[in-house]
C-alpha cells in the first residue's frame, strides 16, 4: 500500500541562492542538510561519482528537497519549458495575499510568466520563474 505523497525534488545550481528564496523569503523550515562525499547518491541516481548537498525543506505538510550537484554539474532547464509541456511544470505554494506577494517578487526582480488570474470566486493563481529558472505558482484561496 501507498501511504502519501512524501516530497518534490528540486536540483539547483547554487543552494545557499535557493534557500535565500525558499527558506528566507517562502518561510520554509530546513528540516535537514546532508552533504553527500560517499558513494550513495551515486548508487541510488545511477550516475557513477556523482557528489551533492541535499537539503529538505517543509511548509505545512508538504517537503521540498533541494539537491546540489558539485559533480557532475548537470545541465540548466531548458528556457522556453512552457507549463503545457510534458513532464514535472511547477511547484505550488498557497499565499494569503498574491497581489502583495506578486509586487514583492517583481520588486525581487523575478520574472513573473503571466498575470495573477481568479480562476474561480475568490481562487488567484500567479506563475513565475525561482532562482534557477523553475516555474513557481502561488494560489490564494479564500479562507476555509
Amino acid at each position: 500500500m501507498i501511504k502519501s505523497m512524501s516530497h518534490a525534488g528540486l536540483s539547483v545550481t547554487n543552494l545557499e541562492r535557493s534557500l535565500a528564496f525558499y527558506r528566507d523569503y517562502l518561510g520554509m523550515q530546513v528540516l535537514m542538510e546532508l552533504d553527500i562525499a560517499d558513494d550513495r547518491i551515486a548508487r541510488v541516481v545511477g550516475i557513477p561519482g556523482a557528489k551533492c548537498r541535499i537539503v529538505h525543506l517543509k511548509l505545512g505538510d508538504t517537503v521540498l528537497e533541494l539537491f546540489e550537484y558539485s559533480h557532475p554539474r548537470g545541465e540548466p532547464f531548458a528556457p522556453k519549458m512552457r507549463q503545457c509541456d510534458i513532464g514535472f511544470s511547477h511547484v505550488g505554494f498557497e499565499v494569503n495575499d498574491i497581489h502583495t506577494h506578486l509586487r514583492d517578487l517583481k520588486q525581487r526582480g523575478l520574472e513573473m510568466l503571466g498575470e495573477a488570474v481568479e480562476f474561480r470566486p475568490g481562487v488567484w493563481v500567479a506563475y513565475f520563474r525561482g532562482p534557477d529558472g523553475e516555474v513557481v505558482e502561488f494560489r490564494q484561496q479564500p479562507e476555509k
